[in-house]
């Protein structure tokens, strides 16, 4: 009989080594075909204090990396370990960094229409391989629509503000639970794996998870 497990995912959208990490995790899951996983998103965001507008990537990471030689072997880690994963990442495409919050908006709408995984990994690809402003209410309409979900409906949700404040929420009650790095991955509420482990990394915790279960 298949087992059934609910992983968490804390995480951003504009964290590179969240979607290294959100494609390792389907990686390990692809090595435990029996279970039967359900990955639910958590919002977190690495700068909520960014203005909804963005602003230019080039300066913010020059602000963040006073090192610009660190930076580029930053960069040069995650593309050889992107390649690993079918990654393209395109770090020169990207002009801005956009604040997240609605973004997570749309990937908690996505789990309620259940293609909350497309709605991620498309989030993913419009930003690190596409370099897409991905804070922009036309892309993610695009983006919702390509999913399935009706895109006029996510457009006047996104133009309410609705559900704004629920992932200010739970961003702060992550920070308050200690998440201090992302990705942060929750197994069945039991084992934690915190950051971009290697596929064999995550299956232990899996079944550390199930062992404990049981």
């Amino acid at each position: 009989m298949a087992q059934a497990m609910i992983i968490d995912v804390v995480a951003d959208v504009v964290c590179p080594w969240c979607y290294l990490g959100w494609r390792r995790l389907k990686s390990a899951l692809a090595l435990r075909p029996d279970l039967k996983a359900q990955l639910v998103w958590r919002p977190y965001q690495l700068d909520p204090t960014l203005p909804e507008a963005g602003v230019d990537r080039k300066a913010y990471m020059a602000q963040k990396f006073r090192d610009p030689d660190k930076l580029k072997a930053v960069h040069a880690a995650l593309v050889e370990g992107g390649a690993e994963e079918g990654i393209t990442f395109d770090f020169d495409a990207i002009a801005l960094s956009p604040n997240t919050n609605a973004a997570h908006r749309l990937i908690r709408w996505a789990l309620t229409a259940g293609v909350q995984d497309q709605v991620v990994e498309a989030l993913f690809a419009a930003y690190f391989t596409r370099g897409l402003d991905i804070g922009d209410p036309i892309v993610l309409a695009d983006i919702a629509e390509a999913a399935g979900m009706e895109r006029l409906v996510v457009l006047q949700l996104l133009s309410e503000g609705a559900d704004r404040e629920a992932v200010t929420r739970e961003h702060a009650m992550a920070v308050q639970g200690g998440v201090t790095g992302v990705p942060f991955t929750i197994f069945a509420g039991k084992v934690a794996v915190v950051g971009a482990e290697a596929p064999e990394r995550i299956v232990e915790a899996i079944d550390q998870a199930l062992t404990a279960s049981a």
